[in-house]
């Protein structure tokens, strides 16, 4: 269907938008510190730390949050994702309003594997430039297959992160639904039938969105402070 023939509907409130943008950027700067080391690993750490904050944040913005940000919206079975797979080069395209069951399975993937991820970094010590705040917690053996577990995490994300992208440009190139612009603007172009079947969207409250932040920050900063001083 020509995307003249689609409608316009409101999809990602501004905290996911933020959020997922925040994440790109810290991601590709994470990668880069982390295969340079040296001086540059205190950055490494803290842009890692701002990570899980924001995984945090949208962990409770995922059931606080306008209803297409919520997991409620995009959670499926391995049964329902699977049956979507068997249709993605069909020549009649399925549309979802929100992320799609393939969609939805990739940012609980990679909401987990972000976590484990600095999970991993907190108790990390490479026995050189960089120690995690909670390694003195655990012994050094612990702590260095801590680290070799957050090295090998580190790549799994960037094969997730891949197949990710491929998968936006699929459905830009071969599906003609721009997801890149809809993750800019918030705003999806679908059928008809799509948008009038779709759940009103629940108003996002700057207020809560703001106050599951700085529980989200609160949290990691009670974790760094149980480092040592």
């Amino acid at each position: 269907m020509p995307e003249q023939a689609r409608v316009a509907i409101p999809v990602w409130d501004p905290p996911v938008r933020i959020v997922h943008w925040l994440i790109v950027l810290l991601f590709a700067l994470q990668v880069v510190t982390g295969k340079i080391g040296g001086d540059l690993m205190r950055l490494h750490a803290w842009s890692g730390y701002t990570v899980l904050a924001l995984v945090i944040f949208r962990v409770l913005w995922g059931f606080g949050g306008s209803v297409h940000a919520r997991f409620a919206d995009f959670a499926c079975g391995p049964a329902t994702a699977v049956r979507f797979a068997t249709r993605l080069f069909s020549r009649h395209p399925s549309f979802y309003a929100g992320h799609n069951p393939l969609g939805g399975w990739s940012v609980i993937a990679m909401t987990a594997l972000l976590s484990l991820q600095a999970i991993a970094g907190f108790f990390s010590n490479d026995g050189d430039a960089f120690e995690g705040p909670l390694a003195h917690l655990v012994s050094i053996d612990v702590s260095n297959r801590l680290a070799h577990l957050h090295r090998w995490n580190g790549n799994l994300l960037l094969v997730i992160a891949g197949l990710h992208v491929a998968a936006v440009l699929f459905h830009w190139l071969g599906k003609k639904e721009d997801l890149i612009r809809a993750m800019f603007t918030g705003v999806k172009h679908v059928p008809p039938d799509v948008a009038a079947a779709a759940p009103r969207d629940r108003a996002w409250s700057p207020r809560r969105a703001a106050g599951l932040l700085a529980l989200a920050i609160a949290v990691v900063a009670v974790v760094i402070a149980a480092g040592p001083r």
